[in-house]
């Protein structure tokens, strides 16, 4: 199952970039959602039907989890359901920047077991199957091997650095950022960088397929606390992310822990 699963998404995020490419060349025009929560495109919004049409009609008995549609209690009752980001990264697709992409994702019973992050400006496709492993563009990728902390190139924002996450003391690393929290979670999984993190709750949508591409590349994948991100929750969200390498990812939390 998660091959065909994984095949299915692979076609629907191909052709989620297409659209994607065609409105990233014209105005880019937004509005802003209710509640504060951040901006959205013409081009979300038909990727965001394109999706459910194709993918709901694919797998009918599938439940639906996306940031561009209106949510409901009926996805609680299926045994797989979608979760899907239109566009991660909305604000650098309106800047006319590169670093967005589509995240698409199938959980079983809480687990991620299919995950697609295309990236079509960047021209990079990461995908990942439960128990198949995770590969760019056909090519098979590993997490970094680094076990110290200090120096370690992070993808994160800065607020992550704060003293108050840090009880055993800020670490002295070398912090980076990219848009797309998706994104920045496949860097992880592939080794550009040494890890990934943030320890506010993140929506499902934005770490599903990321999650799933950076465990089966080899990265240790955890919530703020340690333990493991489950999905499909009523409330769509999970208690922070951090992604990297085994031996880093017990370094982080050993920091994060200390009296």
């Amino acid at each position: 199952m998660p091959e065909r699963d994984l095949a299915l998404l692979e076609e629907a995020a191909r052709a989620a970039g297409e659209i994607a490419l065609r409105h990233f060349d014209g105005a880019r025009a937004a509005t802003e959602k209710p509640g504060g929560q951040g901006p959205v495109t013409a081009a979300d919004l038909e990727i965001d039907r394109m999706l459910r049409a194709e993918l709901t009609a694919a797998r009918p008995g599938y439940g639906w989890l996306s940031e561009e549609s209106e949510d409901g209690t009926a996805r609680l009752g299926a045994e797989r359901v979608f979760i899907v980001d239109p566009i991660d990264g909305t604000r650098a697709f309106i800047a006319g920047r590169s670093a967005w992409g589509s995240a698409l994702a199938v959980a079983e019973r809480g687990r991620v077991v299919a995950g697609v992050v295309h990236l079509p400006r960047l021209e990079r496709t990461y995908a990942a199957g439960a128990g198949l492993g995770a590969r760019l563009n056909g090519t098979a990728i590993v997490p970094s091997g680094r076990s110290d902390l200090a120096g370690a190139q992070v993808l994160a924002t800065a607020s992550q650095f704060e003293a108050r996450h840090w009880p055993g003391g800020v670490p002295d690393v070398a912090r980076h950022f990219r848009p797309a929290l998706a994104y920045r979670l496949c860097l992880a999984a592939e080794g550009r960088f040494d890890a990934t993190l943030t320890f506010r709750d993140a929506w499902e949508w934005d770490v599903a397929a990321g999650a799933l591409i950076a465990q089966e590349a080899g990265a240790a994948v955890s919530d703020r606390s340690g333990g493991a991100l489950h999905f499909n929750n009523p409330v769509p969200q999970v208690p922070g992310v951090i992604v990297a390498g085994p031996r880093l990812h017990a370094e982080i939390l050993a920091r994060r822990s200390a009296a």
